[in-house]
Protein backbone atom coordinates (compact mmCIF):
# COMPACT_ATOMS: atom_id res chain seq x y z
CA UNK A 1 0.00 0.00 0.00
CA UNK A 2 1.34 3.44 -0.97
CA UNK A 3 2.30 5.81 1.81
CA UNK A 4 0.90 9.34 2.08
CA UNK A 5 4.09 10.77 0.57
CA UNK A 6 4.00 8.33 -2.33
CA UNK A 7 0.35 9.16 -3.03
CA UNK A 8 1.10 12.87 -3.08
CA UNK A 9 4.11 12.40 -5.37
CA UNK A 10 2.11 10.27 -7.80
CA UNK A 11 -0.71 12.83 -7.77
CA UNK A 12 1.65 15.70 -8.60
CA UNK A 13 3.10 13.70 -11.48
CA UNK A 14 -0.39 13.12 -12.85
CA UNK A 15 -1.31 16.79 -12.51
CA UNK A 16 1.91 17.69 -14.32
CA UNK A 17 0.96 15.32 -17.17
CA UNK A 18 -2.39 17.12 -17.38
CA UNK A 19 -0.66 20.48 -17.74
CA UNK A 20 -1.04 21.70 -14.17
CA UNK A 21 2.52 23.02 -13.89
CA UNK A 22 1.54 26.14 -11.91
CA UNK A 23 -0.42 24.06 -9.41
CA UNK A 24 2.50 21.67 -8.88
CA UNK A 25 4.95 24.53 -8.38
CA UNK A 26 2.63 26.13 -5.78
CA UNK A 27 1.96 22.80 -4.07
CA UNK A 28 5.68 22.17 -3.67
CA UNK A 29 6.16 25.62 -2.12
CA UNK A 30 3.17 24.98 0.15
CA UNK A 31 4.73 21.74 1.34
CA UNK A 32 7.79 23.78 2.32
CA UNK A 33 5.67 26.12 4.46
CA UNK A 34 4.50 28.86 2.07
CA UNK A 35 0.91 29.77 3.02
CA UNK A 36 0.42 32.12 0.08
CA UNK A 37 1.42 29.34 -2.31
CA UNK A 38 -0.97 26.95 -0.55
CA UNK A 39 -3.85 29.40 -1.01
CA UNK A 40 -2.90 29.87 -4.66
CA UNK A 41 -2.83 26.11 -5.27
CA UNK A 42 -6.25 25.72 -3.67
CA UNK A 43 -7.67 28.49 -5.86
CA UNK A 44 -6.24 26.90 -9.01
CA UNK A 45 -7.75 23.52 -8.13
CA UNK A 46 -11.06 25.20 -7.28
CA UNK A 47 -11.16 26.79 -10.73
CA UNK A 48 -10.53 23.41 -12.32
CA UNK A 49 -13.43 21.87 -10.35
CA UNK A 50 -15.75 24.50 -11.80
CA UNK A 51 -14.40 24.48 -15.35
CA UNK A 52 -16.85 21.77 -16.46
CA UNK A 53 -19.88 19.80 -15.22
CA UNK A 54 -19.03 17.69 -12.18
CA UNK A 55 -19.07 14.39 -14.08
CA UNK A 56 -16.53 15.74 -16.57
CA UNK A 57 -13.97 16.97 -14.03
CA UNK A 58 -11.03 14.59 -13.76
CA UNK A 59 -10.53 12.72 -10.48
CA UNK A 60 -6.94 13.97 -10.26
CA UNK A 61 -8.06 17.57 -9.87
CA UNK A 62 -10.43 16.61 -7.06
CA UNK A 63 -7.52 14.96 -5.32
CA UNK A 64 -5.40 18.02 -6.06
CA UNK A 65 -7.99 20.21 -4.35
CA UNK A 66 -7.90 17.94 -1.28
CA UNK A 67 -4.10 18.17 -1.23
CA UNK A 68 -4.22 21.96 -1.34
CA UNK A 69 -6.76 21.99 1.49
CA UNK A 70 -4.43 19.83 3.59
CA UNK A 71 -1.58 22.28 2.99
CA UNK A 72 -3.75 25.30 3.90
CA UNK A 73 -5.02 23.62 7.06
CA UNK A 74 -1.55 22.59 8.20
CA UNK A 75 -0.30 26.17 7.83
CA UNK A 76 -3.41 27.73 9.41
CA UNK A 77 -3.86 25.37 12.37
CA UNK A 78 -1.53 27.19 14.76
CA UNK A 79 -3.18 30.63 14.55
CA UNK A 80 -6.67 30.05 13.13
CA UNK A 81 -8.12 26.67 14.01
CA UNK A 82 -11.53 27.53 12.56
CA UNK A 83 -10.07 28.41 9.14
CA UNK A 84 -8.05 25.20 9.20
CA UNK A 85 -11.14 23.14 10.00
CA UNK A 86 -13.10 24.78 7.20
CA UNK A 87 -10.31 24.00 4.76
CA UNK A 88 -10.34 20.34 5.77
CA UNK A 89 -14.13 20.13 5.53
CA UNK A 90 -13.98 21.65 2.06
CA UNK A 91 -11.44 18.99 1.15
CA UNK A 92 -13.86 16.29 2.28
CA UNK A 93 -16.86 17.84 0.53
CA UNK A 94 -15.26 18.82 -2.79
CA UNK A 95 -12.09 16.74 -2.94
CA UNK A 96 -11.46 13.24 -4.22
CA UNK A 97 -10.95 10.07 -2.21
CA UNK A 98 -7.18 9.62 -2.53
CA UNK A 99 -6.28 11.65 0.57
CA UNK A 100 -9.49 11.20 2.53
CA UNK A 101 -7.79 9.31 5.35
CA UNK A 102 -5.32 12.19 5.76
CA UNK A 103 -8.19 14.68 5.88
CA UNK A 104 -9.98 12.61 8.52
CA UNK A 105 -6.81 12.34 10.62
CA UNK A 106 -6.14 16.06 10.39
CA UNK A 107 -9.71 16.85 11.48
CA UNK A 108 -9.43 14.46 14.42
CA UNK A 109 -6.22 16.19 15.52
CA UNK A 110 -7.82 19.64 15.32
CA UNK A 111 -10.91 18.55 17.21
CA UNK A 112 -8.83 16.92 19.93
CA UNK A 113 -7.22 20.29 20.62
CA UNK A 114 -10.20 22.56 20.14
CA UNK A 115 -10.85 22.91 23.88
CA UNK A 116 -7.97 25.40 23.87
CA UNK A 117 -9.35 27.27 20.88
CA UNK A 118 -11.01 30.61 21.50
CA UNK A 119 -12.79 30.46 18.17
CA UNK A 120 -15.21 27.65 18.89
CA UNK A 121 -18.87 27.80 17.90
CA UNK A 122 -20.94 30.07 20.12
CA UNK A 123 -23.07 27.90 22.42
CA UNK A 124 -26.82 27.95 21.86
CA UNK A 125 -28.61 30.49 24.04
CA UNK A 126 -31.61 29.79 26.24
CA UNK A 127 -33.98 31.09 23.54
CA UNK A 128 -32.58 28.75 20.92
CA UNK A 129 -32.84 25.82 23.32
CA UNK A 130 -36.53 26.51 23.93
CA UNK A 131 -37.30 27.04 20.25
CA UNK A 132 -35.53 23.78 19.46
CA UNK A 133 -37.64 21.92 22.01
CA UNK A 134 -40.83 23.49 20.68
CA UNK A 135 -39.85 22.72 17.09
CA UNK A 136 -39.28 19.01 17.61
CA UNK A 137 -42.41 18.68 19.76
CA UNK A 138 -44.75 20.67 17.51
CA UNK A 139 -47.45 19.77 14.97
CA UNK A 140 -48.78 16.86 17.00
CA UNK A 141 -52.44 17.41 16.08
CA UNK A 142 -53.34 15.68 12.81
CA UNK A 143 -55.97 18.30 11.92
CA UNK A 144 -53.29 20.99 12.04
CA UNK A 145 -50.91 18.85 10.03
CA UNK A 146 -53.43 18.43 7.20
CA UNK A 147 -53.58 22.21 6.74
CA UNK A 148 -50.01 22.16 5.46
CA UNK A 149 -50.22 19.07 3.21
CA UNK A 150 -51.17 18.83 -0.48
CA UNK A 151 -54.82 18.33 -1.45
CA UNK A 152 -56.18 14.78 -0.99
CA UNK A 153 -53.45 13.87 1.49
CA UNK A 154 -54.25 10.81 3.64
CA UNK A 155 -57.48 10.33 1.70
CA UNK A 156 -56.40 7.37 -0.47
CA UNK A 157 -54.54 4.18 0.34
CA UNK A 158 -52.07 4.72 3.16
CA UNK A 159 -48.66 3.08 3.39
CA UNK A 160 -48.89 -0.05 5.52
CA UNK A 161 -47.51 0.29 9.03
CA UNK A 162 -45.93 -2.60 10.94
CA UNK A 163 -44.15 -2.96 14.24
CA UNK A 164 -40.50 -3.98 14.07
CA UNK A 165 -40.49 -7.22 12.05
CA UNK A 166 -37.83 -9.80 11.26
CA UNK A 167 -35.50 -9.40 8.30
CA UNK A 168 -36.99 -12.53 6.77
CA UNK A 169 -40.51 -11.12 6.99
CA UNK A 170 -39.35 -7.81 5.55
CA UNK A 171 -37.73 -9.51 2.55
CA UNK A 172 -40.67 -11.85 1.95
CA UNK A 173 -43.56 -9.42 2.45
CA UNK A 174 -42.13 -6.13 1.17
CA UNK A 175 -38.66 -6.14 -0.42
CA UNK A 176 -39.29 -8.89 -2.98
CA UNK A 177 -42.78 -7.54 -3.67
CA UNK A 178 -41.40 -4.02 -4.07
CA UNK A 179 -44.02 -2.73 -1.64
CA UNK A 180 -43.43 0.23 0.70
CA UNK A 181 -43.86 -0.16 4.45
CA UNK A 182 -43.44 1.94 7.58
CA UNK A 183 -41.72 0.05 10.40
CA UNK A 184 -42.30 1.37 13.91
CA UNK A 185 -40.03 1.00 16.92
CA UNK A 186 -36.88 0.03 15.01
CA UNK A 187 -34.54 2.85 15.97
CA UNK A 188 -35.50 3.63 19.56
CA UNK A 189 -32.09 2.30 20.66
CA UNK A 190 -30.19 4.85 18.57
CA UNK A 191 -28.25 7.38 20.71
CA UNK A 192 -29.43 10.03 18.21
CA UNK A 193 -32.99 9.60 19.47
CA UNK A 194 -32.02 11.32 22.73
CA UNK A 195 -28.80 13.18 21.97
CA UNK A 196 -30.17 15.15 19.00
CA UNK A 197 -32.96 16.57 21.12
CA UNK A 198 -30.25 18.66 22.79
CA UNK A 199 -29.23 21.54 20.51
CA UNK A 200 -26.23 22.22 22.73
CA UNK A 201 -24.95 18.73 21.93
CA UNK A 202 -25.25 19.37 18.19
CA UNK A 203 -23.50 22.72 18.56
CA UNK A 204 -20.67 21.14 20.52
CA UNK A 205 -20.18 18.21 18.15
CA UNK A 206 -20.76 19.88 14.78
CA UNK A 207 -21.11 23.64 15.27
CA UNK A 208 -17.86 24.67 13.56
CA UNK A 209 -18.10 22.12 10.74
CA UNK A 210 -18.78 23.35 7.21
CA UNK A 211 -21.68 21.68 5.40
CA UNK A 212 -23.44 22.06 2.02
CA UNK A 213 -27.05 23.22 2.24
CA UNK A 214 -29.89 23.94 -0.14
CA UNK A 215 -31.63 27.32 0.10
CA UNK A 216 -35.21 27.60 -1.14
CA UNK A 217 -38.40 25.60 -0.69
CA UNK A 218 -37.74 23.14 -3.55
CA UNK A 219 -34.69 22.29 -5.64
CA UNK A 220 -36.63 22.86 -8.87
CA UNK A 221 -37.48 26.50 -8.05
CA UNK A 222 -35.61 29.21 -9.97
CA UNK A 223 -34.54 30.95 -6.75
CA UNK A 224 -33.10 27.71 -5.30
CA UNK A 225 -29.36 27.73 -4.64
CA UNK A 226 -26.64 25.91 -2.73
CA UNK A 227 -24.37 27.34 -0.06
CA UNK A 228 -21.54 26.22 2.19
CA UNK A 229 -22.10 27.33 5.79
CA UNK A 230 -21.23 26.10 9.28
CA UNK A 231 -23.58 23.80 11.11
CA UNK A 232 -24.13 26.57 13.70
CA UNK A 233 -25.22 28.96 10.96
CA UNK A 234 -27.55 26.28 9.66
CA UNK A 235 -29.15 25.83 13.07
CA UNK A 236 -29.68 29.60 13.34
CA UNK A 237 -31.55 29.56 10.04
CA UNK A 238 -33.94 26.95 11.38
CA UNK A 239 -35.93 29.77 13.00
CA UNK A 240 -36.13 31.95 9.88
CA UNK A 241 -39.65 32.87 8.75
CA UNK A 242 -38.35 33.92 5.33
CA UNK A 243 -39.50 31.22 2.91
CA UNK A 244 -36.99 32.42 0.32
CA UNK A 245 -34.22 31.68 2.82
CA UNK A 246 -35.55 28.25 3.83
CA UNK A 247 -32.42 26.18 4.41
CA UNK A 248 -32.22 22.40 4.12
CA UNK A 249 -29.38 19.93 4.53
CA UNK A 250 -30.40 17.30 2.00
CA UNK A 251 -28.88 14.06 0.73
CA UNK A 252 -25.46 14.84 2.14
CA UNK A 253 -23.13 12.13 3.42
CA UNK A 254 -22.93 13.90 6.77
CA UNK A 255 -22.00 10.79 8.73
CA UNK A 256 -18.90 10.18 6.61
CA UNK A 257 -17.88 13.77 7.23
CA UNK A 258 -18.68 14.12 10.96
CA UNK A 259 -17.71 10.85 12.60
CA UNK A 260 -19.16 11.76 16.00
CA UNK A 261 -22.67 11.93 14.52
CA UNK A 262 -22.11 8.58 12.79
CA UNK A 263 -21.65 7.04 16.25
CA UNK A 264 -25.19 8.15 17.13
CA UNK A 265 -26.89 5.91 14.57
CA UNK A 266 -26.92 2.21 13.68
CA UNK A 267 -27.44 0.90 10.14
CA UNK A 268 -30.59 -1.30 10.27
CA UNK A 269 -30.22 -4.87 9.08
CA UNK A 270 -33.01 -4.24 6.56
CA UNK A 271 -30.45 -2.27 4.50
CA UNK A 272 -28.82 -5.55 3.53
CA UNK A 273 -31.99 -7.24 2.31
CA UNK A 274 -30.73 -7.30 -1.27
CA UNK A 275 -27.47 -8.99 -0.34
CA UNK A 276 -25.32 -6.18 -1.77
CA UNK A 277 -23.40 -3.29 -0.28
CA UNK A 278 -24.91 -0.16 1.23
CA UNK A 279 -24.94 2.37 -1.62
CA UNK A 280 -24.87 5.52 0.50
CA UNK A 281 -25.62 6.83 3.99
CA UNK A 282 -27.04 10.34 3.77
CA UNK A 283 -28.74 12.88 6.01
CA UNK A 284 -31.76 15.13 5.56
CA UNK A 285 -32.05 17.84 8.18
CA UNK A 286 -34.41 20.75 7.85
CA UNK A 287 -37.16 22.97 9.22
CA UNK A 288 -40.91 22.82 8.79
CA UNK A 289 -42.02 23.41 5.22
CA UNK A 290 -39.10 22.08 3.17
CA UNK A 291 -40.28 19.92 0.28
CA UNK A 292 -38.67 17.32 -1.95
CA UNK A 293 -40.69 17.34 -5.21
CA UNK A 294 -42.08 14.20 -6.81
CA UNK A 295 -39.07 12.33 -8.11
CA UNK A 296 -37.72 8.89 -8.99
CA UNK A 297 -34.74 7.42 -7.12
CA UNK A 298 -32.12 5.05 -8.53
CA UNK A 299 -31.90 2.78 -5.48
CA UNK A 300 -34.13 1.17 -2.91
CA UNK A 301 -34.28 3.44 0.12
CA UNK A 302 -34.66 3.08 3.88
CA UNK A 303 -35.51 6.37 5.59
CA UNK A 304 -35.20 6.76 9.37
CA UNK A 305 -37.14 9.54 11.13
CA UNK A 306 -35.03 10.48 14.14
CA UNK A 307 -36.95 13.59 15.24
CA UNK A 308 -39.99 15.43 13.94
CA UNK A 309 -42.42 14.22 11.28
CA UNK A 310 -42.34 13.75 7.54
CA UNK A 311 -45.11 13.26 4.99
CA UNK A 312 -44.51 10.99 1.98
CA UNK A 313 -46.61 10.39 -1.13
CA UNK A 314 -45.91 7.59 -3.60
CA UNK A 315 -47.07 6.90 -7.15
CA UNK A 316 -46.28 3.74 -9.17
CA UNK A 317 -43.41 4.30 -11.59
CA UNK A 318 -45.70 2.96 -14.33
CA UNK A 319 -47.47 6.33 -14.09
CA UNK A 320 -44.29 8.36 -14.59
CA UNK A 321 -45.40 9.81 -17.94
CA UNK A 322 -48.66 10.98 -16.35
CA UNK A 323 -46.64 12.80 -13.68
CA UNK A 324 -45.13 15.09 -16.34
CA UNK A 325 -41.37 14.70 -15.78
CA UNK A 326 -39.11 17.59 -16.72
CA UNK A 327 -37.57 17.36 -20.16
CA UNK A 328 -34.18 18.78 -19.04
CA UNK A 329 -31.59 16.10 -18.40
CA UNK A 330 -30.71 17.39 -14.94
CA UNK A 331 -34.34 17.17 -13.75
CA UNK A 332 -35.59 14.28 -15.87
CA UNK A 333 -36.28 12.23 -12.71
CA UNK A 334 -38.47 15.01 -11.26
CA UNK A 335 -42.12 15.88 -11.92
CA UNK A 336 -43.11 19.34 -13.11
CA UNK A 337 -46.30 19.20 -11.02
CA UNK A 338 -46.48 21.29 -7.86
CA UNK A 339 -48.73 19.27 -5.57
CA UNK A 340 -49.33 22.33 -3.40
CA UNK A 341 -50.98 24.03 -6.35
CA UNK A 342 -51.86 21.60 -9.14
CA UNK A 343 -52.73 23.28 -12.43
CA UNK A 344 -55.24 20.75 -13.80
CA UNK A 345 -55.52 22.58 -17.12
CA UNK A 346 -51.80 22.20 -17.72
CA UNK A 347 -51.53 18.75 -16.10
CA UNK A 348 -54.95 17.13 -16.60
CA UNK A 349 -53.79 13.53 -16.08
CA UNK A 350 -52.88 14.27 -12.45
CA UNK A 351 -56.47 14.70 -11.31
CA UNK A 352 -57.43 11.04 -11.02
CA UNK A 353 -54.11 9.34 -10.37
CA UNK A 354 -54.13 6.99 -7.41
CA UNK A 355 -51.34 7.16 -4.86
CA UNK A 356 -50.47 5.96 -1.40
CA UNK A 357 -49.11 8.13 1.38
CA UNK A 358 -48.31 8.31 5.06
CA UNK A 359 -46.70 10.28 7.85
CA UNK A 360 -43.45 9.15 9.42
CA UNK A 361 -43.33 9.75 13.15
CA UNK A 362 -40.26 9.78 15.34
CA UNK A 363 -38.69 6.32 15.61
CA UNK A 364 -40.16 5.14 12.29
CA UNK A 365 -38.34 3.50 9.40
CA UNK A 366 -39.78 3.76 5.90
CA UNK A 367 -38.79 1.37 3.13
CA UNK A 368 -39.52 2.30 -0.46
CA UNK A 369 -38.69 0.68 -3.77
CA UNK A 370 -36.96 2.47 -6.63
CA UNK A 371 -39.97 1.52 -8.79
CA UNK A 372 -42.06 4.14 -6.99
CA UNK A 373 -42.15 7.90 -7.55
CA UNK A 374 -42.24 9.85 -4.31
CA UNK A 375 -42.64 13.24 -2.69
CA UNK A 376 -41.39 14.25 0.74
CA UNK A 377 -42.87 17.11 2.77
CA UNK A 378 -41.20 18.10 6.03
CA UNK A 379 -43.55 18.79 8.90
CA UNK A 380 -40.47 19.01 11.09
CA UNK A 381 -37.62 16.82 9.94
CA UNK A 382 -34.33 15.95 11.68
Amino acid sequence: MATGGEKRAALLRQITEEGGFAFVASAEKAAAGDLRAAEAAREMAWEQLHSAPRAEVGAAWRDAYALACLHVAALRAADDRRAALRALDMGLIMGGGLLRAELDDAIATLIAGRGQDQGEAVPAGAGDVERWKEGIAGDRDLADVLKFLPVKSLSCKQIERRSCISLEAFIRDYFLCESPVILSGCIDHWPARTKWKDIKYLERIAGDRTIPVEVGKKYECTEWKQELITFSQFLERMWSSDSANLTYLAQHQLFDQIKELREDIVVPEYCFAGGGDLQSLSAWFGPHGTVTPLHHDLHHSLFAQVLGRNYFRLYPASLSVDLYPHTQTMLSNTSQVDLDNVNELEYPKMADLEFMDGILEEDDLWSRSCVLVGLGFNLCNY
